[in-house]
C-alpha cells in the first residue's frame, strides 16, 4: 500500500513552496496532503499535524522543510502510522533542542541580520518576518528573482517564540529518517544540516550543489525523488 505524503512547510514559506514538488509525487500515485503549518509554536503545530495523520487512512511519509522538521520531529500521536521522516533543509531537533539554537550551533547563518523589525502582538509575543529587499539572498538565492519577489510578499510570519521553543520529543531516534538540503543554504547552515542528517542516522542524505534553503522550490525533482524513495523504502 503506498502510504499518503503530508508536506510540512516551514517559516517564512507557506505550501505553496511545494507547487513544483506536489505534481512529481501525485503522477507517481500519491495521495498527497499540503498542510498549512499554523507557526505559532512548536507543540500547537505538531498537534495540528498530527490531528491530519490521524485522519488517513494508512501509512504516512512526513515530509518538514526547515521550521517544519521541527513540527514533524514531535509527532507521537499518530506515530505508529507514520513510516518515514523526510527533512529538506530543516531542523532535526534531539529532545531540549530549539530551531534557533541549532542554528547558531555552527556559523554560518545570516538570517538575524535579514529579518524585519518584528510585529508585536496584540495577544502578546511577536511575528517574525524576513525583509522583502532581503528575501531573495537570504532564502531563495537560487530561484528567480521574479519568482523570490512573489515568495517574499506571500511569507508567513513565524512567533519568535516558536523558534526558542525546545523538543519534547525527538521522532527520528525511532524512524527512519531521509535529508536533502543545499550547500549554500543561509538559513540553517549546511554543517549544521550534515550534522543532524548524521545524528540522526539517515538512510540517505543527499547535497544539492548551490542549493539555497528552498530546494523543493529550486529543486522539486531531486526533492521529489527522495521523497519518493522514503515512501517506497517502506511499502508493505
Amino acid at each position: 500500500m503506498k502510504p499518503a505524503i503530508v508536506l510540512v512547510h516551514g517559516a517564512f514559506a507557506d505550501s505553496s513552496s511545494w507547487n513544483g514538488v506536489i505534481p512529481i509525487l501525485k503522477a507517481s500515485g500519491y495521495t498527497i496532503v499540503a498542510a498549512a503549518n499554523p507557526l505559532r509554536s512548536v507543540s500547537t503545530d505538531a498537534q495540528y499535524v498530527a490531528d491530519i495523520v490521524t485522519s488517513i487512512d494508512g501509512p504516512v511519509v512526513l515530509v518538514g522543510h526547515s521550521y517544519g522538521g521541527c513540527v514533524i520531529t514531535q509527532l507521537e500521536h499518530g506515530a505508529p502510522k507514520i513510516s518515514a521522516l523526510v527533512y529538506v533543509a530543516a531542523f532535526a531537533p534531539d529532545v531540549g533542542e530549539t530551531a534557533a539554537e541549532l542554528s547558531a550551533k555552527f556559523p554560518g547563518s545570516t538570517l538575524g541580520a535579514a529579518l524585519a523589525a518584528p510585529v508585536t502582538l496584540a495577544s502578546g509575543g511577536q511575528d517574525l518576518y524576513i525583509q522583502q529587499a532581503r528575501f531573495h539572498e537570504q532564502f531563495a538565492a537560487d530561484v528567480s528573482a521574479s519568482v523570490a519577489a512573489v515568495m517574499a510578499i506571500g511569507q508567513r510570519p513565524i512567533t519568535a517564540a516558536a523558534l526558542g521553543e525546545a523538543s519534547r520529543h525527538a521522532g527520528w531516534k525511532s524512524m527512519p529518517s531521509w535529508f536533502i538540503h543545499g550547500d549554500q543554504d543561509r538559513n540553517i547552515p549546511p554543517q549544521a544540516l550534515t550534522f543532524m542528517a548524521q545524528r540522526a542516522n539517515s538512510r540517505h542524505t543527499q547535497v544539492v550543489q548551490g542549493g539555497s534553503h528552498v530546494v523543493m522550490v529550486s529543486n522539486p525533482q531531486a526533492v521529489a525523488a527522495l521523497i519518493v524513495r522514503a515512501a517506497e523504502a517502506n511499502q508493505h
